[in-house]
Formats: structure tokens, C-alpha cells, sequence
């Protein structure tokens, strides 16, 4: 091969994490690793230093998925914090992939506090102008104490109104939260306030995963230790139940049927409420077989 050139195909480094929704849309890796990357809880960039791939190597990877994925319309920018690139670069990213796969329905990213906050609701609106049709955001929970113990790096307040900046520019908002994040001590604090925080902030699509402890990671070790407590399966349905009664959104679904969930849940709030308050008190009562633990996975 010639100096300069690039080898045909996608240019994927490292484990590559998307979204369960995005599991059929073309995966473009502009960025490697998270910026954040000091979360507890999280093992899934310890293994990569945070840089913005060239883009040669991006550019080479949208002309490729416009030869061979002419199936697919939707593209979702990884790794961990797409929306953390400067606007500028951002939008010719955006504007190549439009350019070039004209059949783009919706661009998707991941994004945390820090990136959300570095984009003026203008920057926002630009990008949305520009196929960026949703952004994931991992929320975790709405406690301030929890979220300082998990060093996320910002405040259930900032976090709302971050929240609200996106879906003020039109951009839909899907959030995580983590059952058992808060521990058996403040595992009901957690479900109430990260109740009250999606009210506030009430996004388009709730997705609540049940925390899963990697080893390597500060929160495992605190486990071992016996700092951290997790909670058994039936308080993790106690705290769902409290987080969902909790929860009021104008429109948006709630789902907890993640691969790591004891209870499969999908409901759209506020109609389907009841509903899933009474299948959690149906699991909680025996009437309902929760996943085994073998089945339960990230």
C-alpha cells in the first residue's frame, strides 16, 4: 500500500460500546476512550487515552459506509463522548456523513456533562440542523451525595439543566440511570431523587441498567472491602418501584429491560404508570420469575 493511504474497511480500536437502540445503525469511532473517564463504576474506557481520531481515518470510514452500508440510515458517533469535539470540527464530521450518505435518517452520540456544557444552545440547534437527532447521556442517578462518591463530575442541578438544553434545541434526550448505584445505605434516597431529577429534566426515553461491578474499577474494590454493599434483588425491585412512582414525565418511555435487569420493564409515562407499578409489586410478591442470574450481562 502507498505511503499515505488508507487501508479499506472501518477503523475500529479497542472495544467499541453503543447504545442497545443503535444496535442496527452504522458505528462511526471518531473519538477513543471518554474524556470524563474518572466514574467509579465504569471500566469500559480504562484501557484507551481520550483523543479525537484523525480525519483522514473518520473520513475514510464514512466513504466506506457509503459503499457497503447503503441499508442502514442511521449512524451513531462513538466512543464515549462524541459531543466533546469542538464544534467546528464537529460539524464537518456531521456534514461529511451527510454529504456522503445522503440516506441518514438520525445521527446519535453519547455525551456527559462536561461536553453538553461546552455547546451553546445554539451550537446545539446547529448540530441539530445537522442530522444530530439524539443524545445519550448517562445520568446515573439524582442524588448529590452519590453522584460525589461516583466522581461524576457534576450536580443533579447542572445535570438538569443540561438535560433541558438538548431538548430545548430540539435534540431527542435518552438518559441512563443505575439500579444499586447508591449502595443498600441510600438505595431509597437514590430511587426518589433520581425520580425527582427526571421530572425536572423529563426526557424523551429513560433507560435504567442495573449496576454491574467490574473488577479493576474503584467501586469493585470498595466492594471487596466491604465499603460498598449492593443490593439484593429484591430491594433493586423496591428501588425501580420508588424510582418509576417518583418519575413524572410529560411523554417519554421508561424501560429497565437491559440484559442486566432482574425485571424487564417498558412503559410509557405518565398512561402506562400503574401498570408497571403493579408488575414490580407482581415480582415482588413471587407472582412473576425475575432473570436468572446467569442471563443478567452488560
Amino acid at each position: 500500500m502507498e505511503p499515505g493511504l488508507l487501508e479499506e474497511g472501518m477503523h475500529y480500536e479497542g472495544y467499541c460500546i453503543r447504545p442497545p437502540s443503535e444496535a442496527f445503525s452504522i458505528l462511526l469511532q471518531v473519538t477513543l476512550g471518554c474524556s470524563h473517564n474518572k466514574c467509579t463504576f465504569c471500566g469500559s474506557y480504562k484501557d484507551k487515552i481520550f483523543r479525537i481520531k484523525d480525519d483522514k481515518i473518520i473520513l475514510s470510514d464514512i466513504k466506506f459506509a457509503s459503499k457497503y452500508m447503503k441499508n442502514q440510515n442511521k449512524v451513531f458517533l462513538m466512543d464515549g463522548d462524541a459531543l466533546i469535539i469542538p464544534q467546528e470540527r464537529l460539524c464537518w464530521i456531521l456534514d461529511q456523513i451527510n454529504h456522503n450518505i445522503p440516506w441518514t435518517r438520525r445521527i446519535g452520540l453519547y455525551a456527559n456533562a462536561k461536553s453538553i456544557k461546552r455547546k451553546s444552545l445554539e451550537d446545539l440547534i446547529q448540530l441539530r440542523d445537522k442530522r444530530l437527532g439524539i443524545v445519550y447521556l448517562g445520568v446515573e442517578t439524582g442524588d448529590d451525595q452519590i453522584l460525589k462518591a461516583i466522581r461524576k463530575g457534576t450536580t443533579s442541578k447542572e445535570l438538569i439543566e443540561l438535560g433541558r438544553r438538548v431538548k430545548e434545541a430540539g435534540i431527542k434526550l435518552s438518559v441512563t440511570v443505575l439500579l444499586g448505584i447508591g449502595g443498600r445505605d441510600r438505595s431509597i434516597e437514590h430511587a426518589r431523587a433520581t425520580g425527582e431529577l427526571l421530572s425536572q429534566m423529563d426526557p424523551d426515553y429513560v433507560g435504567a441498567l442495573t449496576l454491574m461491578l467490574i473488577p479493576g474499577t474503584h467501586l469493585y474494590d470498595d466492594y471487596r472491602k466491604g465499603i460498598f454493599q449492593m443490593p439484593t434483588q429484591m430491594e433493586l425491585l423496591l428501588e425501580l418501584r420508588e424510582m418509576i412512582a417518583h418519575t413524572h414525565l410529560t411523554k417519554g418511555l421508561f424501560f429497565s429491560n437491559h440484559a442486566s435487569n432482574y425485571l424487564p420493564i417498558k412503559a410509557r409515562l405518565p398512561e402506562g404508570k400503574e401498570e408497571a407499578l403493579k408488575l414490580i409489586d407482581a415480582a415482588l410478591a413471587g407472582k412473576i420469575s425475575l432473570r436468572p442470574e446467569w442471563m443478567r450481562a452488560l
